[in-house]
């Protein structure tokens, strides 16, 4: 696979369509997007292929000096004045919301020309060959034990071409992305699934984790299936990368997407500069800082991608914008505008979001701890940036005492609080360090893109329920 034929046919009317619109607008760009993505799925009774959440298509975005526009085509090919017509006639304001407008300072953007690619083995497989791996995995779960009631292999992979368009800039970029999932089904009493996902920019690396990870699931669902609630508390808690990933995502992700911040909705806006988590905290985003789902070359406002320190020694220093969000406050945009699609706006979005590794070891974490628990696989969790409160769920957690992990496992489990006592509680932060690729994330209750977090295991104090 390579970029987009289309796409790059389209380059000539994507100069062409810039230089007809910028007599109306002082900035204007284009963005072509051509995505493809695939799924393959067994389970115990049948296996599939279908086609994954694409899109093709192309985004104007034009700034008046006040205010940022944009118009969405499948296509931008033909007259050209007769689509400038049209694109003119959508982005019309009413007089009144006209005159309501400030100016802003304008956009600025150095003049640069580059295509980038991340190659990827994506042609090395064809249908048959992905499907025939599910249903092998599939049989290899329902094998593991006789009370696994069934096995679920999932695997999919994307490759996204993105061409860039404005007066000072032409670029492009090719890359790819691919997730496995294996799930069993397990029955003794009662019954549970148990879920283990990986990400790769390889498929060979995934086919081979998928398999190596077909007896870990089924060990965890033997556990699982004998999980009681955990009695709610206050507890010291070990988190592994995936718990400490949701909470840098819930704490401190949309809390410093600054678009937020235009719309006087984050706390954190208040608080730049001052302390929000303990001082051995550090944390960063960017589509640079790390090779996961989340990682691209610039983003779809053309910048490039950055490794933004967000947290640095427990004092909050950046947060992360997209251009309209960066010109409106008079900052530079941190290369974090993305969109769900060609036929939505940009927002200020998380990338590769995590906290750095410390120097503690895990067994020292763990032998701390008099009576806590130590959590495991992010579920879910919601935060409200404008009052900092947060709420986490981890599938399971496993019980310590003593100092020592015991075989009473908890699920699931819920952590809430408020963000500033949640990250200021943090005392031990350990040496190794992971960044997970499986996840997506909205904005509010829409607006998916893809994202990766984790870090280092963290202890810290918190509530349990």
């Amino acid at each position: 696979m390579a970029f987009s034929e289309f796409l790059d046919s389209r380059r000539g009317d994507c100069r062409e369509l810039v230089k007809e619109l910028s007599s109306h607008f002082s900035y204007v760009s284009v963005l072509g997007t051509d995505v493809k993505a695939s799924v393959y799925r067994a389970d115990k009774k049948s296996a599939m292929a279908r086609d994954g959440s694409g899109e093709c298509g192309f985004v104007v975005k034009m700034h008046d000096g006040r205010a940022f526009f944009e118009y969405s085509a499948d296509d931008i090919s033909g007259d050209k004045k007769d689509l400038c017509r049209k694109i003119l006639e959508s982005v019309s304001l009413t007089q009144s919301l006209s005159s309501a407008m400030i100016s802003t300072d304008p956009v600025r953007e150095e003049p640069l020309e580059k295509d980038f690619a991340r190659e990827n083995d994506f042609e090395e497989y064809d249908d048959s060959d992905l499907i025939n791996v599910c249903r092998e995995t599939s049989e290899l779960i329902c094998r593991e034990d006789e009370h696994v009631l069934n096995g679920i292999a999932v695997l999919q992979f994307f490759t996204s071409s993105k061409l860039f368009v404005s007066k000072n800039k032409c670029l492009s970029q090719y890359y790819g992305w691919a997730n496995g999932t294996v799930v069993a089904v397990y029955s003794d009493g009662r019954t549970v699934p148990a879920r283990m996902s990986e990400g790769e920019g390889s498929l060979a690396k995934i086919l081979c984790l998928m398999k190596e990870d077909v007896p870990k699931v089924v060990e965890l669902a033997r556990h699982l299936v004998k999980a009681q609630p955990i009695k709610p508390g206050l507890y010291d808690v070990i988190t592994d990368s995936s718990i400490t990933g949701l909470i840098a995502h819930e704490a401190f992700g949309h809390g410093v997407e600054m678009d937020q911040f235009v719309k006087d909705r984050s706390q954190a806006k208040m608080c730049v500069g001052e302390y929000v988590a303990s001082p051995i905290a550090s944390m960063r985003d960017g589509a640079a800082s790390a090779e996961s789902v989340a990682s691209y070359f610039f983003d779809d406002d053309g910048v490039l991608a950055h490794d933004t320190k967000i947290i640095d020694k427990g004092i909050l220093i950046a947060g992360l914008s997209d251009l309209a969000s960066a010109t409106q406050l008079g900052t530079d945009p941190t290369g974090n505008g993305r969109r769900d699609s060609y036929k939505r706006k940009a927002y200020s979005r998380m990338t590769n979001t995590y906290f750095e590794a410390g120097t503690d070891k895990l067994e020292d974490m763990i032998a701390s701890v008099k009576h806590g628990y130590m959590l495991f696989e992010t579920n879910n969790g919601m935060e409200d940036p404008k009052n900092w409160a947060i709420q986490c769920t981890a599938e399971y957690g496993i019980e310590i005492v003593d100092g020592k992990l015991t075989d009473n496992y908890v699920s699931p489990v819920v952590m809430s609080g408020y963000v500033p006592d949640l990250l200021k509680s943090i005392s031990m932060i350990s040496d190794n360090f992971k960044v997970i690729g499986c996840g997506s994330c909205g904005k509010g209750y829409k607006e998916w893109v893809r994202v990766s977090d984790g870090g280092p295991n963290l202890k810290v104090r918190v509530k349990l329920g």
